[in-house]
């Protein structure tokens, strides 16, 4: 790689964390607002809590998981939905963007088109859900290694979800509802991420591991950290990279239809 390509990549990532300083900075304006935001935020994903308790009280075991595992479950599920709101919330509202033709103040901007999109929003009450995960981790099961392993794991598991929603929000260059499709699909994500995947069986074990990357986001990575494979784990980081990079070629090859104005009839 050339040192001008390296510039230019380094130039368009110090752009991209800039917009996500100054979009959280901007929320911070109102200062009662942003910290009420976060404080319900750690609140309300806290309150689960009290239902797992008192399910562990009922039953040791649950789907072979502890209560220390739920706890690691939960965090990093809330810490990774999190850090990928924090970052690239835009990714989950991209096919408003598509539908209603709003890509093109984007297009004129002199910074990739891509990022320039997924940097375009923050969603501020997130960070309580990153601190809620971080919390969780150091109450319930910490220890050094694991939270080296739940950092790395939050960053790959944000991409990963933030890579799936750009990758069905992209349908929408070709189709004009694949946005409420989208949508269910990245709820059913995140609502499964939050039980252990032990309780599952049949048609749902094989979508988790299977359609849906909560496999590869939270479960996997909560395995390695609960007894370590390494094979997994590079598997996790081989997931991320695939994804990543699938994502971004359906999201430019239909940038090309919108450039076009395929998507006009659409529309109207």
């Amino acid at each position: 790689m050339s040192t001008a390509v390296k510039h230019r990549i380094r130039n368009q990532l110090r752009v991209c964390l800039l917009a996500v300083k100054f979009n959280i900075m901007r929320e911070m304006l109102n200062k009662v607002t942003f910290l009420t935001n976060v404080g319900f935020m750690v609140l309300n994903n806290a309150s689960f809590i009290i239902q797992w308790i008192i399910l562990f009280r009922l039953k040791e075991d649950i789907g072979g998981y502890s209560m220390a595992d739920v706890m690691l479950l939960w965090g990093l599920a809330a810490s990774t939905f999190g850090l990928s709101r924090i970052f690239f919330a835009r990714a989950f509202s991209l096919p408003e963007l598509i539908i209603n033709g709003k890509l093109d103040a984007y297009l004129v901007q002199p910074k990739n088109v891509l990022l320039a999109v997924l940097t375009s929003s923050t969603n501020t009450s997130a960070i309580g859900d990153l601190l809620y995960g971080l919390l969780v981790l150091c109450i319930f099961c910490f220890s050094p290694g694991r939270l080296l392993l739940f950092l790395l794991f939050t960053v790959t598991g944000a991409v990963i979800l933030t890579a799936f929603s750009l990758l069905l929000g992209s349908l929408s260059f070709w189709f004009v509802r694949a946005d409420a499709f989208g949508s269910h699909m990245v709820n059913s994500t995140i609502s499964f991420s939050t039980y252990p995947d032990g309780i599952f069986k049949g048609t749902a074990r094989f979508l988790i591991y299977n359609l849906l990357p909560v496999g590869m986001a939270i479960y996997r990575p909560v395995h390695v950290m609960m007894r370590f494979d390494g094979r997994t784990f590079l598997a996790v980081l081989g997931y991320t990279v695939l994804l990543s990079a699938a994502a971004v070629f359906v999201f430019y090859r239909g940038l090309r239809r919108y450039s076009s104005s395929n998507l006009m009839e659409a529309r109207m």
